[in-house]
């Protein structure tokens, strides 16, 4: 599994015209799902980016709060293209993408394991073509793995 985690003023996603999600202050989470991925994973992934430590604290230290800790809301938009594989030729290859049926359950899953923090959790729509406008704080962006073992 790899989620791009962006640290935000605002982000919003939209499909067709029409905004379908939208947060301010918080983080803007692009999730790829892969061939392996188990709950394991999608556990270990949830819990990192509720408690990975993004945000200034009190005394200005620039890494000090979580996303819990200043109460911020969360927006997940699926991307499989996170495991194109560029290595040969001139075209990704994304053969270590899950399958979209797997993928769109575990997306699904992700997301549902986030809204437990009882923060906000807006998404896009698994599978469609997005416009994500992000307004990156910092900008803070982190590029976070975990494989199966």
């Amino acid at each position: 599994m790899r989620v791009i985690i962006q640290r935000v003023k605002a982000s919003q996603v939209t499909i067709d015209g029409e905004v379908i999600g939208q947060i301010g202050r918080g983080l803007n989470l692009l999730v790829g799902i892969a061939d392996t991925d188990t709950e394991a994973e999608l556990d270990w992934m949830a819990k990192k980016c509720l408690e990975l430590r993004l945000f200034p604290g009190e005394e200005g230290d620039r890494f000090d709060r979580s996303i819990q800790e200043i109460a911020g809301e969360l927006l997940v938009i699926s991307q499989f293209t996170l495991y194109g594989d560029c290595r040969k030729g001139r075209r990704p290859s994304f053969d270590r993408a899950a399958a979209p049926v797997v993928a769109k359950q575990y997306y699904e899953r992700f997301v549902e394991r986030l809204r437990q923090s009882g923060l906000k959790v807006e998404t896009g729509r698994f599978g469609a073509m997005m416009q994500v406008a992000i307004d990156n704080d910092g900008p803070v962006t982190i590029l976070l793995e975990h494989e199966a073992s």
